[in-house]
């Protein structure tokens, strides 16, 4: 079974000749990482992101806090300013020790491709708008991206990486795959459909709180301290199989600090999705989820997703209770400006954390 800190581990004792050619012959696709967390190959890592002048600098123990505001008509509000706002843990005030309105943090994103049979129409716009979403958003300079696709299980198509080529390659070859003996859409895949096994009935289904849960823990926990985590998931939100429930992907997502933004898109780009289960990962996380009813309404979510990422406020507390119990805490963003209050904006963020563990 695959962990990446394992496998760094085990690459760290071997001859260093031997170590060259592991590095220099996995620098492609990491395929075949599951909700288990198995895999063939890793990928070269990619380099520490030296921070640049003008980013925060909190102390270790502080809670950091990305969030965005919007007017009612999902206009972002810039202007925001520390007295604006208050910030409760657990119901309780916190006082803000950092705030910046220029976060300008490097990035650290995963993009989750649903591939499944419910996909099959839509997938060639959705590689096409995420494409053009990474050559907007990317700087190769700061940035790193990984790309996953899954149906029953996950695919690690792409490790982090700042190389654009590398990721327009990845998401080129996420393809459906068919279940054998499935017709439909053109395609008519060979074979008669078994009577029972679990690689049938694993592409035939999607596990998608398992590939969140897996992206969370296995590719975006291990991002440097100093990085937005991000994850845009491509789905329709209807789970069919997996071990991970969709509480347990948000918790994996709150412990990485990853914020969700989804874009609910089936088979004719609307019906079929389930909204709620994508309202809610979204949410929960500090995201918003998107509904898109045809490709240009597709390339416009992904639009105002690199807006939002590119107009977050940032801040830090420390927080009261300074017991290091791995506890949940709520955490919320409370408009004090009656003016504010009185146009009716609206604060995203993620809605709590996992405290650190004194163990």
């Amino acid at each position: 079974m695959f962990l990446l800190r394992s496998l760094f581990v085990s690459a760290f004792v071997m001859a260093s000749a031997v170590l060259s050619l592991f590095v220099a012959g996995s620098s492609e696709a990491r395929p075949g990482i599951d909700a288990r967390g198995s895999t063939g190959v890793v990928a070269t890592p990619t380099p520490p992101i030296e921070e640049e002048e003008g980013v925060i600098k909190v102390d270790t123990e502080a809670v950091n806090v990305l969030f965005t505001a919007q007017d009612r008509e999902r206009r972002l509000l810039l202007t925001l300013k520390p007295e604006d706002i208050r910030v409760l843990e657990n119901g309780q005030a916190q006082e803000i020790t950092a705030f910046s309105k220029q976060v300008d943090l490097p990035l650290s994103l995963s993009i989750l491709i649903d591939t499944s049979v419910s996909q099959q129409r839509t997938l060639p716009e959705e590689k096409s708008a995420a494409i053009a979403f990474l050559e907007s958003v990317v700087r190769p300079a700061k940035d790193e991206v990984a790309v996953i696709s899954f149906t029953g299980e996950s695919t690690l198509e792409q490790g982090m990486t700042n190389n654009l080529t590398r990721l327009r390659r990845a998401i080129d070859r996420v393809k459906f795959t068919a279940p054998s003996g499935y017709i439909g859409g053109g395609v008519v895949a060979p074979g008669t459909p078994p009577i029972s096994g679990r690689n049938q009935a694993l592409t035939g289904s999607t596990a998608i709180w398992d590939a969140v849960w897996v992206t969370s823990v296995e590719v975006l926990g291990p991002a440097p301290e100093s990085t937005r985590r991000a994850i845009i998931l491509l789905t329709d939100g209807v789970n069919t199989s997996g071990s991970k429930k969709l509480e347990e992907a948000v918790d994996a997502a709150l412990r990485s600090e990853a914020v969700i933004y989804a874009i609910g898109i089936g088979d004719d780009y609307y019906g079929g999705v389930n909204k709620g289960s994508l309202n809610k990962i979204s949410e929960q996380t500090g995201g918003r989820a998107f509904f898109p009813r045809d490709e240009r309404q597709l390339r416009e979510a992904f639009k105002q997703i690199q807006e939002e990422m590119r107009s977050q406020y940032l801040l830090a507390y420390e927080p009261t209770n300074t017991s290091k119990d791995g506890t949940y805490r709520r955490i919320e963003i409370e408009l004090v400006n009656q003016d504010l209050q009185k146009q009716k904006i609206k604060l995203t963020h993620r809605q709590g954390y996992f405290a650190k563990s004194g163990k």
